[in-house]
């Protein structure tokens, strides 16, 4: 629900700024710092999954055993989403030059209507296919890995990277339903976020498990 009202509260400050031609930018932007935002639901999934209980307190402090490590891959995740944002008003620029952005009433002919709008769709849809790429395979077990094991940021992204490439139809799969699930949120106008965003959180620190191993000595210790 925190997250449902924080993410109404982006959206309604990008239209009161009057930047709603980032609207959507920011939307896929989420999903580079969607598993950041998880932290809390992959602790409650650990402590059930060691056989113990999660109170909303162990939810919000979480204290990961990688410490700091996960911060410094929180800010390299925000600011992989401020590029992207950059990257699609830069697009927008290359082919409309500095003609306005028409308002979402109108972005529908702009886009699919006009020569042009489908060459910015096609360009977009392959730099936004570059980030979606590499943010997804550097964060899709790193941060579940940071919060269970004492380990680097780098090394988790790597880790996370190679786990996603020996692992690739399974990925591919996996991604294409949280594009799904994203597609759906912002259809009902992210209400179905406050069921979709636990959901994809737990069975992200699930798939973690099963495709990093059972938990060591060394990793389960002080759960």
């Amino acid at each position: 629900m925190a997250v449902y009202l924080a993410s109404l509260g982006v959206v309604a400050a990008l239209f009161a700024l009057d930047y709603d031609y980032l609207l959507f930018p920011a939307l896929a932007g989420f999903m580079v710092v969607g598993p950041l935002l998880a932290v809390g639901l992959y602790e409650k999934s650990r402590r059930i999954a060691a056989g113990g209980n999660a109170s909303l307190a162990n939810m919000i402090f979480v204290r990961p055993r990688a410490g700091g490590q996960v911060l410094f891959i929180g800010l390299l995740l925000c600011l992989l989403m401020m590029l992207w944002m950059r990257a699609a008003v830069l697009i927008y620029a290359l082919f409309f030059g500095l003609q306005p952005f028409p308002g979402l009433d109108h972005v529908v002919g702009m886009l699919f209507l006009t020569p042009t709008g489908w060459a910015l769709l096609l360009v977009g849809s392959a730099v936004g296919g570059l980030f979606a790429a590499f943010s997804y395979a550097i964060s899709a077990f790193s941060v579940p890995m940071l919060l269970d094991e004492r380990i680097d940021a780098l090394t988790a992204m790597g880790t996370s990277m190679a786990l996603v490439w020996n692992n690739l139809p399974v990925m591919l799969s996996w991604g294409a339903i949280l594009l799904v699930f994203t597609l759906i949120n912002m259809a009902t106008g992210l209400l179905a976020m406050i069921v979709i965003f636990p959901l994809l959180g737990h069975a992200t620190w699930h798939a973690y498990l099963q495709m990093r191993g059972p938990p060591t000595p060394t990793r389960t210790k002080g759960a």
